[in-house]
C-alpha cells in the first residue's frame, strides 16, 4: 500500500547511548543538517514526535501573537 501524499514512516535503532540516527531520507526531505536542534515532544499515551526547532519557534510565535491579540 503507498503511503499517502507528503506521509511517511520510518524505523530508527535506539544505540547503547540512547542516540537514534534519523534515516537519510527523512534528513533530506525536511533538510535535517548536523548540528540543527531538534526538539524532542513526547505524550506517554501518544508518542514521541521530533519537530525541527524552527518549525517549533513558528509554531511557538503563533500562538504567542494569538494571545496578544486576545488580550
Amino acid at each position: 500500500m503507498p503511503n499517502p501524499k507528503g506521509k511517511y514512516a520510518w524505523t530508527a535503532t535506539v544505540g547503547e547511548k540512547g542516540q537514534i540516527v534519523i534515516p537519510k531520507q527523512a534528513r533530506e526531505i525536511f533538510n535535517i543538517k548536523p548540528g540543527d536542534t531538534l526538539v524532542i515532544l513526547g505524550d506517554e499515551k501518544r508518542g514521541i514526535a521530533i519537530p525541527p526547532k524552527a518549525m517549533f519557534s513558528q509554531l511557538a510565535a503563533t500562538v504567542f501573537e494569538a494571545e496578544k491579540e486576545d488580550e
